[in-house]
């Protein structure tokens, strides 16, 4: 088949597009992008009670400055993921950064809790950063450079995380609550200029028309469920509402599975599932989001609860923010090596080694954490883990779809990462919150979480973990796939997994 460059492709597609981009300033692009997405998804949550008393609304609605965010992010992830294989990745990669430079203004400048949920939403739709960037990865970066260069990209995601969460205490501390949304914007303004000036449209695309009736069921699908997970603690997990909409999330997610089969330009094509190297890594995308809150939200807890409770380290947020360095430093540092592995022997190696370094990560604090140099090594374990398994989940789903399928692809694993990321949440605030122990001082009795409930979350999170060791034994030897096909005479990635 003969391609004119500057042609939509619709049938077999390169590995990469005719025109040769500058690689370095392309990957700078993106990644300021997903880091800016990723950083205000975190940089929020320490700061809940201070946003509440400023805009005078309770501890409970205040959490909805999260909740809007993740709904956000999962519902139309996939929408600009697809649009982004129809129209142009480039195209709709403007659309939703300037989107999140728009809901950042207007959080920055919120005088109330419900503009700065419309903020929120705004901002949540840049959650198809990750998967339109993987993509235009494949489409354009050199086949050799494509595995290292996604795991940068996907360990942006938890780089920014814990960038958020340690630079939250030193921000509101010395400066005030609305830089956390100033400083992210800087990022988003160089992003967004570099991407307009310094980018150019890939000529691949897929096209086609969006599948509406799909769109809305999974709208339902998967606001039923995270709103049941996100308010389930504040509502009650037996009260009606949190059940309804877990019922009606289980629900409209089935139906979805049952619409897309049937359609013929599905939203998300399910069939996709059915290949191993996929539904592996949506699954430990899954736990890798749960266990990485883990850190990110039992740390801090952990290390600003008084001395003199015995198990607390006494640290301010500034200083809890600190010790979560190491992770964030891990997680900058093993990531390009992941992709390096990957590149070498394939995704499941990085899988494994991934996911035994976060097992290990809870599995030591869960034994003692009495010392605070134990709370380090679990964090240096977690960046390790983290870094690894989330590059290599990316590269996996890379190499076992079609490239005009990655954005789908991609997009249904940062939705798996989101309702992770929100069960691991909702899970260790419930648990954490279940059991309190009374102290005494001279201004009056106070109640803190007792240190049992830290010793239980630590082994809810490892045994979470060791669930990705199993799925990642299961995952599939890219590199006999690649050797099978070299053997062959197969070179065309669409065509080994049209043949799997």
């Amino acid at each position: 088949m003969t391609q004119t460059l500057g042609e939509p492709t619709t049938g077999s597609i390169p590995q990469t597009s005719a025109h040769k981009p500058n690689t370095t300033f392309l990957v700078v692009w993106l990644a300021l992008a997903g880091l800016a997405f990723a950083v205000l998804q975190s940089l929020v949550a320490p700061a809940l009670s201070t946003i509440a008393v400023d805009l005078d609304a309770s501890t409970s609605d205040v959490s909805w400055i999260i909740t809007a965010y993740l709904l956000s992010a999962s519902v139309l992830t996939p929408i600009f993921a697809r649009l982004g294989d129809m129209l142009g990745k480039r195209r709709i990669l403007i659309v939703v950064v300037s989107l999140l430079l728009v809901g950042t203004i207007i959080a920055g400048l919120a005088p109330s809790l419900p503009v700065m949920i419309i903020g929120r939403i705004f901002q949540g739709a840049a959650g198809a950063v990750l998967p339109l960037s993987i993509g235009i990865v494949r489409d354009e970066v050199a086949k050799d450079k494509i595995s290292v260069t996604i795991g940068i990209l996907s360990g942006i995601f938890g780089i920014g995380a814990g960038v958020g969460i340690v630079a939250a205490g030193p921000i509101v501390e010395n400066l005030d609550y609305h830089f956390l949304f100033w400083i992210p914007m800087v990022l988003i303004v160089i992003a967004l200029a570099g991407i307009i000036f310094g980018m150019k449209e890939s000529p691949i695309r897929k096209p086609g028309r969006l599948d509406y009736v799909g769109t809305v069921i999974l709208t339902i699908g998967l606001v039923s469920l995270l709103l049941a997970i996100s308010e389930g603690s504040n509502w009650g997990w037996g009260d009606a509402k949190t059940v309804g909409m877990l019922v009606l999330g289980a629900v409209a997610l089935i139906a979805f599975v049952i619409v897309e089969l049937r359609v013929k330009e599905p939203l998300i094509d399910v069939r996709l599932f059915k290949i191993r190297g996929v539904w592996t890594a949506h699954v430990i995308a899954l736990v890798f989001g749960f266990a990485m809150y883990g850190t990110f939200v039992l740390m801090p807890t952990l290390l600003q609860l008084p001395e003199f409770t015995g198990y607390g380290f006494g640290k301010s947020a500034s200083e809890s923010g600190l010790y979560l360095l190491p992770t964030v430093i891990m997680l900058v540092l093993v990531s390009p090596i992941s992709g390096i592995v990957v590149r070498k022997f394939g995704p499941k190696p990085a899988l494994i080694t991934g996911a035994v370094l976060l097992t290990a990560a809870y599995v030591l604090p869960g034994i003692s954490h009495e010392s605070i140099w134990l709370v380090l090594i679990s964090g240096i374990l977690t960046g390790a883990g983290i870094g690894f398994g989330l590059a290599a989940a990316s590269n996996a789903i890379i190499e076992s779809v079609p490239a005009l399928q990655t954005g789908e692809a991609i997009s249904a694993n940062t939705i798996a990462r989101t309702i992770g990321s929100s069960i691991g949440t909702a899970v260790i605030a419930a648990v954490i919150s279940s059991k309190t122990q009374d102290f005494t001082l001279p201004t009056g009795v106070i109640s803190l979480p007792a240190d049992s409930v830290f010793n239980t979350v630590f082994w809810v999170c490892a045994a979470v973990s060791v669930v990705a060791i199993i799925v990642a034994l299961i995952a599939p030897s890219m590199r006999k796939v690649r050797e099978q096909a070299a053997a062959h005479g197969v070179n065309d990635l669409d065509e080994i997994t049209t043949a799997k």
